[in-house]
Formats: structure tokens, sequence, C-alpha cells
């Protein structure tokens, strides 16, 4: 049976405490939006489609791919540049030439014989705060947003292989520090 993975990187630390606290506002004042059905996470690959037995090529090819940029991991792996509250989408605007490069690596490696569609590598990297919201609840959320959040707030990432399950849970089948 085919499975759904994707990779993120994901915030620890006060700016995830600061995130979470933020959703769960966002949530009782304003109900839910389509980024409330995920962690806070930065989109690292698409979503693809393989075989559970093909686990470890994946978990492999990115621990592989860690260990072989680690000598040219910056102090800051990932830079939070600004929060945008646009008229239809907020969020973190994120900047990493390291680990988009990290990222092809692992695209590059990751040779599976059952994955059924191309990985696909993101390069617009962000962390969603609020889309797919109502037009009326757009103040109220940046309202929220910068009450709650500091962009700049100490953070430091993880690496994280999901699978994603028909329910809408998540199983993180290996996390790397950055």
């Amino acid at each position: 049976m085919l499975r759904e993975f994707i990779v993120y990187a994901c915030p620890v630390g006060k700016l995830n405490n600061q995130l979470e606290e933020y959703f769960t506002t966002t949530r009782t004042e304003c109900g839910e939006n389509a980024a409330h059905q995920y962690m806070p996470h930065c989109t690292l690959t698409g979503f693809f489609h393989d075989e559970l037995t093909a686990l470890p090529i994946y978990i492999k090819a990115l621990d592989n791919a860690l260990q072989n940029s680690l000598l040219t991991c910056p102090k800051s792996p990932i830079v939070v540049v600004d929060m945008e509250l646009k008229e239809d989408f907020h969020y973190l605007k994120l900047e990493s030439a390291w680990l988009q490069k990290l990222i092809a690596n692992f695209a590059n490696i990751a040779d599976s014989p059952t994955r059924t569609d191309k990985l696909r590598l993101k390069n617009n990297l962000h962390l969603s705060l609020a889309y797919k919201f109502p037009s009326k609840k757009q103040q109220t959320l940046a309202k929220i947003a910068k009450k709650n959040i500091n962009p700049q707030a100490e953070v430091s990432w993880e690496l994280r292989f999901y699978e994603y399950h028909p329910d809408k849970s998540w199983t993180c089948h290996q996390s790397w520090e950055l």
C-alpha cells in the first residue's frame, strides 16, 4: 500500500512556543483555517508516495545529505527574514541556501524504485501562520500574530521526515537537529 511522505524543517524553542500559542489563540478566536491542520513547519519537499518498505532509503538519504552538509552549516541554518501579513496569507518568510542545497542532495540520492512520483523541492521557504481564512478574520489574525510572534525569537530547527495518514494524523519517522 502506498504511503504519503514529506520532509519538513520544524522550529524548536521560544519561536515554536510562540507559534503554538498563536495557533491555540487563533483557533479559539477566529476558528480553524488551513494552517491549523499542520504543526509549525517549513516545507522542503512536496508530498510524495511510496511503499513503507522504502522508508530506510529515505532515512539513510536524509542522514547522508545532512552529514555531507554539516561542515558548511552556518551558525543559523535557517534565517527568519520577516513576518508577512498579506490579505489572504500570513507567514514567516525564511531563507536558507544551505538547507536548499541539503535537500537537493537528498533528492539526488533518495533513489527508490517503488516511489510513484518525483521529489518536488520547495524554493519559496516559509512557515505558514494562516491561509484559507474568511477575509473578515484577516485583521484579527494579523493582530494576534503581531502580539504573539517575535520573528527574531530564539529558535533552533529540526529536519523531520513525516508520514501523513489518511485520517489526517502524522508520524515523524526520524528527526535531526540542524
